[in-house]
């Protein structure tokens, strides 16, 4: 597991009791419906991780930068949250 992978998932899974992995981490960024159970772990990638780690994630397992700026926007209009992505 690459250091920034490491970084990423210590991030977002850090307060919670269920823990994502990657895969299911990248899942939830393609799905906003799926995302919702995980809303916490997705807020903190998308509010905490540093936009750099974010993308560099999102090339990993094959995002799309515009597809996840969709996905942020989508995530963002749903929990009232504002993300850098989403701008």
């Amino acid at each position: 597991m690459s250091k920034h992978l490491v970084s990423v998932l210590t991030t977002v899974n850090a307060p919670y009791s269920t823990q994502l992995n990657g895969a299911e981490l990248a899942f939830c960024l393609s799905d906003v419906e799926f995302a919702k159970q995980f809303s916490g772990q997705v807020s903190s990638f998308l509010g905490e991780v540093p936009l750099e780690q974010q993308t560099d994630f999102a090339m990993d397992f094959g995002i799309a930068l515009a597809d996840l700026k969709v996905f942020a926007s989508s995530f963002a209009a749903w929990s009232g949250e504002t993300y850098k992505l989403a701008a």
